[in-house]
């Protein structure tokens, strides 16, 4: 295997099959350690089991894993900035971040080194690389797939999720990783939402002229938009803080992960009550949106990704989440497609699905990359 991008922690080759597929290194596999993209945790035991999704990627003829993928130290960054395993290259755009936490593997699939990735979503983590690198993401319902062996091992926001180039292997790839995927088809009528959401200018204008390509579409509003991009904040860092503020002091700590890591201490269950109310005002918003339309659609980031020198400023970084970190407080599926600026640089079409109508979502975006690639 050649990685010029520094996407690959650790190569593998576990099985025969001829597709390649890289595995996020906050996944367990049997024999290895889990470093997690942390000094924190060099010395760290080989991993007794197989994650659960290894288990049934191992069980698939058609796949190797072909490597463990590079991450954002403990999975607590949107960067993918890491001094420590190293930052992987966005190999399309390599001034710019490719994107966190998952950053190995959207640069794994976006590089060729290999055909899916398997990475994990908290607040982003799957569709915000994914955007980034000019890749389709998607994040399942939350508890669609199992989490067992996943780190860290108590999350109500985290889902396991499928990097590819097309819509078509992510769900060839869910039907390997779940108990059950049927077989769905798109409406012949498709009914398409979409959410008012704050972006720049060059967003809106790339998003406006794909809703064109579209056919019919209709706005819509959900009231609790922002207040659930705050809560979902509040709800990741303090269970962060619960999985690992063990470790704040430890000097392998990265200091951009220590000061977030720091600020999930300082939530208090009055915070928690209140986003827990947020989260199941905007659940309910959103479940209310989906029984008019077959899908929501907005732009995956509110801006373009910035080059490496800005994202150096923290305050660059946190509102890269605000169009992704809502669906992982409410749980609900959604994917992100490829999708590009009038200037070329990436800024992703995200999807949004009825929660555990995730083939069906599927089979929409199917539809939707159909009519994109058609007009294009």
């Amino acid at each position: 295997m050649t990685d010029e991008f520094g996407a690959v922690a650790r190569e593998l080759d576990i099985g025969d099959g001829p597709v390649r597929v890289l595995v996020k290194d906050c996944l367990d596999i049997a024999g290895y350690p889990t470093f997690q993209g942390s000094a924190v945790m060099a010395d760290t035991a080989p991993a007794a089991d197989d994650a659960e999704v290894v288990r049934r990627l191992r069980r698939d003829a058609s796949l190797t894993i072909v490597g463990k993928a590079n991450m954002h130290e403990f999975a607590f960054g949107v960067t993918g900035a890491n001094a420590w395993a190293g930052t992987p290259v966005n190999p399309r755009w390599p001034d710019r971040i490719p994107g966190g936490s998952s950053s190995g593997s959207a640069v794994g699939v976006a590089a060729g080194i290999a055909d899916i990735a398997i990475g994990t979503d908290t607040g982003g983590s799957v569709r915000m690389p994914a955007a980034c690198c000019g890749l389709v993401g998607f994040k399942p319902s939350f508890g669609l797939v199992s989490r067992e062996g996943a780190h860290p091992r108590e999350s109500t926001l985290d889902c396991v999720g499928v990097f590819a180039t097309k819509i078509d292997d992510v769900e060839r790839t869910m039907a390997t990783i779940v108990e059950q995927w049927p077989t769905e088809e798109a409406p012949a009528a498709l009914r398409i939402g979409v959410l008012d959401v704050e972006a720049d200018g060059e967003v809106r204008a790339a998003f406006a002229t794909a809703m064109t390509r579209l056919g019919d579409v209709e706005t819509c509003r959900a009231d609790s938009f922002v207040d659930a991009f705050t809560a979902g904040i509040t709800v990741m860092g303090a269970e962060t803080w619960t999985a690992i503020g063990e470790h704040v002091d430890h000097p392998g700590m990265g200091e951009d992960v220590r000061a977030r890591v720091r600020a999930g201490s300082m939530v208090r269950p009055e915070d928690l009550i209140q986003a827990e109310a947020i989260r199941a005002r905007f659940a309910a918003e959103i479940d209310a949106l989906l029984d008019r339309f077959d899908v929501l659609l907005l732009p995956t980031l509110p801006v373009v990704p910035p080059t490496i020198e800005e994202a150096a400023d923290p305050r660059t970084c946190v509102p890269l989440t605000r169009l992704v970190r809502p669906f992982n407080l409410s749980g609900h599926p959604a994917v992100t497609l490829p999708l590009l600026s009038d200037r070329g640089l990436p800024v992703g079409l995200q999807i949004v699905g009825r929660m555990n109508g995730d083939a069906r979502l599927c089979a929409c975006a199917r539809e939707i990359e159909k009519r994109l690639t058609a007009a294009s």
